[in-house]
């Protein structure tokens, strides 16, 4: 498209101009406000990277209960799949309610895992978890408690299997409980 020529602007037109748009006065000068500061860089991928690790150490291929210090318990009955005792070291059951045994002598032990037990028989609990401790102050003849938690759990027809605890819930120092529905 092809622009027109504008006519120069005579001294007519000008003054008609002024005396239609009145008074004119010059605005002053705004100066614009300061550009805000921007902000110190922040590493988001490095602080996400550190926030997934606490999960990712849960979720490892390979089971950390393995490279804990201590003896691990482990009791699969007879004629049940290997699987299930896989499952329950991994952690895959989830545990519906514990019982800590710290400070009691073993009698008081041993009357305490028969309530505990019936009583989530009664509740119609499959997976109970039972902290013994690791019997760090026990003498010569090992942990007590540990021992006494093991032995009762093989003799008792409800238990279908147990294991030494994730390292999150106890390690070597409690045991998993999978008891028949």
């Amino acid at each position: 498209m092809k622009r027109r020529a504008s006519a120069p602007i005579n001294d007519d037109d000008s003054r008609l101009f002024r005396e239609s748009i009145g008074e004119v006065r010059k605005l002053d000068s705004v100066v614009p406000p300061p550009a805000a500061a921007k902000p110190e860089p922040r590493p988001h991928m490095f602080e996400a990277d550190e926030a997934a690790v606490p999960g990712e150490l849960l979720d490892m291929a390979f089971d950390p209960a393995v490279l804990e210090v201590g003896e691990e318990l482990s009791y699969l009955r007879d004629g049940y799949s290997p699987k299930l005792l896989r499952q329950l070291k991994r952690g895959q059951f989830s545990v519906q309610d514990d019982i800590d045994l710290h400070q009691m002598n073993a009698a008081a032990a041993q009357s305490t895992i028969i309530m505990f037990l019936a009583e989530a028989k009664q509740n119609g609990l499959r997976c109970v978890r039972i902290v013994h401790g690791k019997g760090l102050r026990s003498r010569a003849a090992g942990p007590v408690l540990k021992g006494l938690t093991d032995r009762m759990l093989r003799r008792r027809d409800d238990v279908i299997a147990f294991a030494s605890a994730r390292p999150a819930q106890g390690g070597t120092g409690a045991v998993v409980v999978l008891l028949k529905g």
